[in-house]
């Protein structure tokens, strides 16, 4: 029997009986920085039912939510290592082994619906070439979780231009959303997910990125009131597994697992609209004010975007190349 056992016990805060992880033959740790409530967590919460039902108990699955393993910095380095069985991942983590991982944000690359359908589905040739390049940090990448679009955080006002942001600090998830701020004149900080609340309410930043599903499980609205729908990027998680874990499965295990993946996989995707769409209203509830940018707003913010283009395909090489034509052509 495949036992793995951890000594920190979390799995009975997760109502996880001794019993029941002993009874299974395979156990799968997943590391989530968002609260079990965020959409992520309930896709994790869905694969979990999915690989436990199918399997019948052999495949036991153990969901450690709100960064209380890993920070999402910390996720790539800890399932490459084998640390950890699984985790999931902002798609920007992986920047640098990969710095073409980037390509989804590279601003209003990624401008429709269709775009990144097209873009993120399984083999693609925008999607299947950073699966490739992942596999090669020591994890093997099970499914993307959709997270909708990038969109802009602040208080006492909307961010209607790079004017704006000129000289502002302002919370990043990525180096290329950081190009993009340094663009516009603003002071790009690095800042994790789960870190963002704090940012916000003490002040170590004045605007904020985020997916407006964050706004939602997060509360964001208690620490900033105006929300800009940009939409300026794409945000992708991923959920990765050990790839030696993996290959050390039994045939069997592992076909259920990627049943229980391509059904997590779609059944987010599909929602992602909804989910949107939902958020926004809790967030209005809660007395945030939605901004659109007019399209001469949004014209003038791509205006100021070539040097993120530029960058991108200057440091990503042959493989950024390459998926940066493809995305072209969606």
């Amino acid at each position: 029997m495949k036992v793995l056992s951890w000594a920190l016990g979390a799995a009975v805060a997760l109502g996880l009986s001794a019993g029941s992880a002993q009874a299974a033959d395979t156990t799968l740790r997943i590391s989530l920085q968002l609260p079990l409530t965020s959409h992520l967590g309930q896709n994790l919460q869905l694969f979990k039912e999915e690989v436990e039902k199918t399997s019948n108990g052999d495949i036991a699955v153990e969901i450690y939510d709100s960064a209380q393993l890993y920070k999402d910095k910390e996720v790539p380095a800890a399932v490459g290592s084998g640390a950890i069985e699984m985790g999931v991942a902002s798609l920007t983590r992986y920047v640098g082994d990969v710095s073409a991982v980037d390509i989804f944000y590279q601003p209003f690359l990624f401008d429709t619906e269709e775009k990144v359908r097209a873009a993120v589905a399984p083999g693609s040739p925008v999607r299947g070439p950073l699966d490739e390049a992942i596999a090669e940090t020591g994890s093997t990448v099970l499914w993307w979780q959709a997270y909708g679009g990038a969109i802009m955080l602040s208080k006492d006002g909307p961010v209607k231009t790079p004017a704006d942001m000129k000289g502002k600090k302002v919370r990043v998830f990525g180096k290329t959303l950081g190009d993009f701020v340094t663009a516009a004149e603003g002071a790009p900080t690095l800042i994790s997910g789960s870190e963002q609340y704090l940012a916000y309410q003490r002040g170590t930043v004045d605007i904020g990125m985020t997916g407006v599903s964050g706004v939602k499980s997060r509360k964001l609205w208690e620490v900033m009131d105006t929300i800009t729908v940009t939409n300026h990027a794409d945000i992708e998680f991923i959920v990765v597994v050990n790839t030696d874990f993996w290959n050390g499965l039994p045939e069997e295990h592992r076909a259920i697992i990627e049943a229980a993946a391509l059904k997590a996989e779609a059944d987010v995707r599909d929602r992602m609209s909804k989910i949107e769409a939902e958020a926004y209203a809790e967030a209005e509830k809660n007395g945030m004010t939605i901004y659109a940018p007019t399209q001469d707003e949004l014209e003038a913010w791509k205006a100021v975007s070539q040097p993120v283009y530029d960058a991108y395909v200057e440091k990503s090489g042959d493989l950024g190349k390459t998926v940066m034509d493809a995305a072209k052509k969606l």
